[in-house]
């Protein structure tokens, strides 16, 4: 059952479908099957997030999850995520929610609740932010992922203030997360790499125009986040995933790198979708369990001096690839 206060929530910070919307965003997107599939998404996400600001216990939440088809159940977690880290930031940080539905029905789907962290903290003042990542110590990939809410935070900035994001490319003021407020900016690059394949409904040209529109400094960790959202979230067919791996062009370790990590985490959560085995053999020209031992071979668990650990999990995966091209170079 609902409560009145988190109806209240509700109301004030949760949008509706339609704003989520390609058309309602204002995104160049032609109306598809595969633009609907991708549009599904975020309103999945909207769904996790209503279910979890207005619910009285976890087990209510954890159902209605669970009824969710398993391509988009992952996301809905994310919304989830979002809520319960609304709610325990908002009480004072002395909330437990977050934490109880990662250790336990979340568990699957850690990659993507980090990135619902994330989605909160666009939602919570800065001085609220260093309530919102819980304390997973036992948890799967805690805390290198965590990283993963940046991302997410990225994400979510791109994706609802495109102009000044995107289209202006602003940079946020670095936060000092795990330590690293330089790598802030670079985890942030991530999430709107991962947006710009939502806002151009997986069209690889327009995507590939996008991302060198950027500074330069910014298109590799760009092309990482375009490489996880055309593999986790699919939307393309396997002559435009071809034209994107062609228009990454240098950037192709980058793009095969968010590669490997989407069908790590799509692995990871129990259900591959084809569209992920489709990404993952064009952009990477791995099988799916290529990619997951190829994530679990260059897994790093501690940083290395002022390099966080999950950069050094990226280059390691990088590596693989740079490798690769400069061999068929030669």
């Amino acid at each position: 059952m609902p409560t009145l206060f988190g109806s209240l929530r509700r109301l004030l910070l949760t949008p509706s479908l339609a704003e989520v919307t390609f058309g309602e965003r204002g995104f160049p997107v032609t109306p598809t099957d595969a633009t609907r599939r991708l549009e599904a998404i975020p309103q999945s996400v909207i769904c996790g997030f209503e279910w979890g600001i207005d619910a009285r216990d976890q087990w209510e939440v954890e159902r209605r999850l669970s009824l969710v088809d398993p391509e988009y159940r992952g996301f809905a977690y994310e919304g989830a995520t979002m809520a319960f880290t609304v709610v325990d930031a908002m009480g004072g940080g002395r909330g437990h929610r977050t934490r109880d539905l990662l250790m336990g029905p979340g568990q699957p789907h850690i990659f993507l609740t980090y990135i619902g962290i994330g989605f909160a903290m666009a939602r919570l003042p800065r001085p609220l932010w260093k309530k919102v990542m819980p304390d997973l110590t036992g948890s799967a990939y805690y805390p290198t992922m965590s990283w993963l809410a940046v991302d997410g935070y990225g994400f979510d900035r791109a994706y609802f203030e495109t102009r000044r994001w995107v289209d202006e490319q602003r940079v946020p003021v670095a936060y000092p997360w795990e330590g690293s407020p330089d790598y802030f900016l670079r985890a942030v690059d991530q999430g709107i790499g991962r947006a710009l394949w939502f806002i151009h409904g997986g069209q690889a040209a327009d995507v590939a125009a996008h991302v060198r529109a950027f500074a330069s400094h910014r298109q590799a960790d760009l092309w990482s986040g375009v490489g996880l959202a055309a593999t986790f979230a699919g939307g393309a067919e396997a002559e435009v995933l071809a034209v994107l791996r062609a228009e990454a062009g240098e950037y192709r370790p980058e793009l095969a790198q968010g590669v490997v990590f989407a069908a790590k985490a799509r692995d990871f959560a129990g259900f591959v979708p084809p569209h992920t085995e489709l990404a993952t053999s064009v952009l990477a020209g791995l099988t799916v369990g290529g990619a997951v031992a190829l994530a679990d071979d260059a897994a790093v668990s501690a940083p290395s001096s002022d390099v966080p650990a999950y950069e050094l999990w990226r280059r390691g995966v990088r590596a693989r690839f740079a490798s690769t091209d400069a061999a068929v170079a030669g």
